[in-house]
């Protein structure tokens, strides 16, 4: 068979809402599209707990510290099934990782954001991980198996997420004076860089297309933004906050909320890594990676040493 003979049989497959798995053939593209997509998901796990690592020792009470624990913990389990999931298309483990650490390898701009007050923990959970919830289950029907069945598990938790931080900033909104304003601040911080986590505007988003074509993919990045505004607009309501866009308001004709400009410019920056934290994150990775060095060497050992205890019985 030619190669435009497996090409269309394998879209043949994707049309058919077949799931492709990890031994089946694939186009060179396909795999290397998965590749970046859930490597770049899993580093964004992973990194994504150090904003809020930072808070876990400054919780306001045992309550907190328990759930925001509970929270980074998930996260880092969410890193390790994507890492498995990569690792079926021919990639390990260590290259997804040295990439991450050399900077060729992205992960989500928001990360390179500092956490300033406790706040930020409220707002992360509900906008950062509300805006990540509406592309993951979107990934629970993606047209690659490993990376659809793990996104059933993390979309579960990642909804726990959403929900506690919403709950957090509601009893901030609740409180006294200075915690209004702390709720306030941390989501005028948190905004527009939550927009920013759909990526480019579709125009600008070179792998769209095909992505759309083989179900990578569901929605473009200007439609999850959008349902992520329409969504947003009406939760903070009941906060009794505002969102910081002047222009944001209900189209009746569109059925939607219609927003403000985004700062693009800012995103391509902090894309190219020149954000806030974009240097500190990756030190932190590279510092923990290192110092990590001993376990994994020591799990070796003893794994190997059980092998040979094995193969002896």
């Amino acid at each position: 068979m030619q190669v435009q003979d497996f090409e269309k049989l394998f879209q043949d497959r994707i049309d058919k809402e077949v799931k492709i798995e990890p031994k089946d053939w694939m186009p060179e593209a396909y795999r290397k599209t998965n590749i970046r997509q859930i490597s770049q998901h899993a580093h964004s796990e992973i990194v994504g707990m150090l904003p809020e690592g930072n808070w876990i020792s400054r919780a306001p009470s045992l309550k907190r510290k328990a759930i925001l624990l509970a929270k980074v913990q998930d996260e880092a389990g969410h890193g390790l099934y994507l890492y498995s999931a990569a690792e079926t298309l021919g990639m390990s483990r260590d290259e997804m990782i040295n990439d991450l650490h050399s900077g060729k390898a992205k992960y989500s701009s928001i990360f390179n954001y500092p956490s300033l007050t406790w706040a930020d923990m409220g707002a992360i959970g509900w906008l950062v991980d509300g805006a990540a919830i509406l592309n993951q289950v979107m990934l629970c029907r993606t047209s690659y198996g490993p990376y659809a069945r793990a996104m059933v598990r993390i979309c579960k938790e990642e909804s726990f997420h959403q929900r506690q931080g919403f709950e957090s900033l509601l009893v901030l909104s609740q409180g006294t004076e200075e915690q209004k304003e702390m709720c306030q601040d941390a989501i005028n911080r948190w905004w527009w860089p939550s927009l920013m986590m759909f990526g480019p505007k579709d125009s600008e988003s070179t792998n769209s297309d095909q992505s759309m074509k083989w179900k990578i993919k569901r929605k473009t990045n200007d439609e999850l933004r959008q349902q992520f505004v329409d969504m947003i607009a009406e939760q903070i309501k009941v906060l009794g906050m505002t969102l910081p866009d002047p222009d944001l308001k209900w189209n009746e004709k569109r059925m939607h909320y219609d927003f403000g400009a985004i700062n693009w410019e800012e995103f391509w920056n902090v894309v190219k890594g020149n954000g806030p934290c974009n240097k500190q994150r990756l030190e932190a990775r590279r510092k923990a990676h290192e110092e990590g060095q001993w376990v994994r060497e020591a799990a070796m050992a003893f794994s190997n040493k059980q092998k040979v205890k094995a193969s002896a019985a």
